[in-house]
């Protein structure tokens, strides 16, 4: 596949120390001869030159979204798809033919099938802790919901998300773990260079049946993980829900270029 259309692609978020995306999809490029597309890295402390940057670069086809702009992009944008109003986030931004920005949601896909391939039995049959509140939770929370699966959310700050009331790290400590089987880290502790940090769950009541993944990636086994395998979990990190969300992010790009 060649194209001489120059068409430019890229991420907005901050920091953004380490980017997944601008690897994969420079790679990606090369690897089908794509020779006029580009990846770049946007790393904005706000969102406030949004609608002037992108109304002044009408070669971006598409953006990607991270942390912490998932939410705070959608009011910005000119439409919403229903993936994106369905878990309401966006990590996928596309240009449509009028020029228009249109903000879908591609972290439910990836996530929904990497889970899939994780688990021994279906989506429903777990009772999961969401651990975290920010736009990637949002879209893990509205997996399970689709699969009817039970699940807590747990908050270092005491909030309401999704319509209940988050757990704190504090209260649990003291309950019952053994009543949640899968463990689903959302927050960014642990990532690539403080890899010291790892979300605060009594891990030495751990046990085989339990199942911890980790959205985050880098490292490949970051200290939830490890912590968890010490006490004989089953574990699995994001890189294959981000590869999942890259390809579907391609996907929505290339129904309007």
């Amino acid at each position: 596949m060649t194209s001489n259309s120059k068409q430019r692609f890229g991420l907005i978020g901050y920091p953004l120390t380490h980017s997944f995306s601008k690897q994969y999809f420079s790679e990606k490029f090369e690897k089908e001869n794509l020779v006029a597309h580009s990846y770049e890295l946007f790393e904005w402390k706000n969102l406030d030159n949004f609608r002037n940057f992108w109304d002044e670069n009408p070669d971006i086809k598409g953006l990607n979204v991270t942390i912490p702009y998932k939410e705070k992009i959608m009011p910005h944008l000119d439409e919403l798809a229903e993936t994106a109003k369905k878990v309401g986030a966006v990590n996928v931004i596309v240009r449509d033919k009028e020029g228009r920005s249109i903000g879908h949601n591609s972290d439910y896909w990836g996530f929904e099938q990497s889970l899939k391939n994780a688990l021994d039995e279906p989506i429903e049959n777990y009772h999961a802790l969401l651990l975290g509140t920010g736009g990637a939770a949002r879209a893990v929370a509205a997996v399970l919901k689709a699969h009817e699966a039970t699940f807590h959310v747990v908050s270092r700050s005491p909030k309401t998300f999704l319509s209940q009331k988050c757990l704190s790290y504090a209260k649990l400590q003291y309950l019952d773990i053994n009543s949640y089987n899968l463990i689903i880290n959302t927050t960014p502790l642990g990532t690539y260079p403080q890899i010291e940090a790892a979300p605060s769950i009594p891990y030495h009541r751990l046990k085989s049946m339990h199942f911890l993944y980790d959205l985050v990636y880098n490292p490949e086994k970051t200290l939830f993980l490890t912590k968890g395998e010490n006490q004989g979990a089953q574990i699995k990190n994001g890189r294959e829900m981000l590869e999942l969300q890259a390809e579907r992010s391609w996907q929505i790009w290339n129904e309007q270029v």
